[in-house]
């Protein structure tokens, strides 16, 4: 069955386009920061990713996660956090009941807590990569552990768990997913390598279009259709190898099936259009 998505966005951080895209400008762009709303015709809302919130800026008021600020100055939009934004499409962030969780830096988990029903999909090997981080080594991989509610483990269901099933060829290099609600309408991939245990969920919608929320497998699309790795400087806060089989795959996808949508988290592009 097709589902619904709309994407949102509370805010963005600031960077120089070069740092993500090395034949990118020299000059400052916004990295918008998107979540998404997918309306699922029997399970009701279900909400990928959550931005950031204000928590953001209480969770950086110290060391060592204020360098994290500093390095990516934030600012939040006029329309505020998800929870903020999702009634004005009818939705009442009590009653979602399945938030996906791309990955664990901050500025995708830092609405969590406004979802007090929800069961968390995520990955194993992203959940534990940082459940035990504190301190530097917290700032160090994002990861901001007073933005997970304090109740998460309880609440999450990892992806690993979910049924294994084979993709159609059209979607390779990816062959198999994990099938994240057992009805086959979001189906999750890894794609590993900014972050370990980082996934991606393949949907189609009501339109028929077909699309693979890719989260920050890479921040710009120019980067998977000209296959353009990061500038050598994100070498130190990332898995680089990995990050580049994983856009190597994101680049073979878009170069197989075109009509398939991908979009990055951050993508003025998209954001823009």
């Amino acid at each position: 069955m097709p589902v619904e998505f709309t994407l949102m966005s509370d805010g963005w951080c600031t960077q120089l386009e070069h740092i993500a895209c090395h034949r990118g400008k020299f000059s400052t762009i916004r990295f918008a920061s998107m979540f998404a709303l997918i309306k699922h015709p029997a399970l009701g809302s279900i909400v990928f990713d959550t931005g950031y919130s204000a928590r953001f800026f209480s969770e950086t008021s110290r060391f060592p996660a204020r360098l994290y600020r500093w390095i990516t100055p934030v600012k939040l939009g006029a329309a505020g956090d998800a929870a903020t934004q999702l009634p004005t499409h009818g939705v009442d962030p009590g009653e979602v009941r399945h938030v996906i969780v791309s990955h664990f830096h901050a500025d995708h988990i830092g609405g969590l807590k406004d979802f007090p029903n929800a069961q968390f999909h995520c990955s194993r090997a992203a959940y534990d990569s940082v459940k035990n981080l504190r301190g530097w080594q917290a700032a160090k991989h994002a990861f901001l552990p007073g933005l997970l509610p304090p109740d998460f483990e309880e609440r999450a269901v990892f992806s690993e768990d979910a049924p294994l099933v084979r993709l159609s060829p059209k979607y390779a290099p990816f062959l198999t997913a994990h099938d994240l609600l057992n009805d086959g309408n979001l189906l999750s991939v890894d794609l590993p390598g900014h972050a370990t245990g980082q996934i991606g969920v393949f949907l189609t919608t009501t339109n028929g279009r077909e699309h693979l929320l890719a989260a920050d497998a890479c921040w710009l699309s120019r980067q998977y259709r000209e296959f353009l790795m990061p500038h050598f400087v994100v070498r130190l806060f990332v898995d680089w190898r990995t990050y580049k089989a994983t856009l190597q795959k994101l680049h073979d996808l878009h170069r197989n099936n075109a009509a398939l949508e991908i979009i990055p988290a951050h993508c003025h592009e998209i954001w823009n259009r």
